[in-house]
């Protein structure tokens, strides 16, 4: 049988603490051979800016092989629909059966989020407090749960081009332990934050290298997974001591790090590494106070694995979701 969830159903069963666990897992495991982790396969639409991709997982500790499948259709956003949809696919790892249809905008949010928690534990400053967020939206409500599960962050900056976005956030995180600071301006934010998450379908840079903090901690998060688009200019991925989900994918449709290297300001040796190696103690992460460590996070298959593996057992202990018999 194959389990159908909803992002209704998916809502309920979600829980970061866990996924932060199994994230941080995953990323490990396919740095010590536990796990593995194709490159992406895109797909560029003849007619239209649209792409298609497909993320790919598998793993011995979920004991599942999972797929997502990305529309990125940024003409959506002309006729009022998301510009991002996708499905997840689970199948049993030992019997190919398919276990679950997921939607995935539930899981993506989360795991996505829980990816810049890892990277912030083992890239951070320890003793960061104050949380600097470009973006107001659904992913940055996630990114305030995520990073209290591993930092002391006592204090939240947030911009967005909309107010009411920002308002709308305040409410939303308001059961948070945290004071919510509203910035002018993306310097105001990138100068105060200990930790920086950028959470925009930006496709010109948002950040400047020159603004950077030292010391500070970022996670470039929200630029559609294509070679030109960015958040993070060229002087500041230069600055930073770079780490990836994955090379691989990084060097397929990162455009924070294409751009960069298009440019002539940085070479790919300039990457330090993949995150799963800092995990497994197989690289050094951050190495002094001062320096200004960056995750570029374009997102891997492997991911939706492991948090896959989480909302299917979830489901099936609360008896959610629609049985159906695919075979018949």
């Amino acid at each position: 049988m194959t389990l159908i969830l909803t992002a209704s159903d998916l809502e309920t069963l979600a829980n970061m603490p866990a996924t932060i666990t199994a994230v941080e897992q995953a990323f490990a495991a396919i740095s010590t051979g536990e796990a593995c982790q194709p490159a992406p396969t895109s797909m560029q639409l003849p007619s239209s800016e649209g792409r298609y991709l497909v993320m790919a997982g598998l793993a011995d500790a979920q004991r599942l092989a999972g797929a997502k499948l990305l529309s990125d259709i940024p003409g959506n956003l002309d006729v009022g629909l998301p510009s991002q949809r996708s499905s997840i696919v689970l199948a049993d790892q030992q019997t190919g059966e398919t276990l679950a249809l997921l939607d995935g905008r539930v899981p993506t949010r989360v795991r996505t989020a829980a990816a810049s928690a890892v990277a912030s534990k083992h890239l951070a400053r320890p003793d960061s407090t104050t949380l600097g967020l470009v973006g107001a939206g659904a992913l940055a409500v996630a990114h305030v749960e995520a990073m209290l599960a591993v930092l002391p962050i006592d204090t939240v900056m947030v911009w967005s081009r909309s107010s009411a976005t920002v308002e709308a956030f305040r409410t939303k995180v308001s059961h948070q332990p945290v004071t919510v600071l509203a910035a002018s301006t993306v310097q105001e934010i990138v100068e105060g934050a200990d930790v920086l998450c950028t959470l925009t379908p930006s496709v010109d840079p948002l950040v400047r290298g020159e603004w950077l903090r030292a010391g500070g901690h970022i996670n470039a998060v929200g630029a559609r997974p294509r070679p030109t688009h960015r958040e993070i200019d060229s002087a500041g991925i230069a600055r930073s001591s770079l780490f990836v989900d994955s090379i691989a994918t990084a060097t397929e449709k990162s455009g924070d790090l294409l751009m960069a290297v298009g440019e002539g300001v940085i070479s790919l040796d300039h990457v330090q590494g993949e995150l799963g190696r800092v995990i497994a103690g197989q690289i050094p992460g951050r190495r002094s106070e001062t320096e200004i460590t960056l995750f570029d996070s374009v997102g891997i298959g492997m991911q939706d694995v492991a948090i896959g593996r989480l909302l299917y057992d979830a489901a099936l202990q609360q008896g959610l979701g629609l049985d159906v018999n695919m075979a018949g």
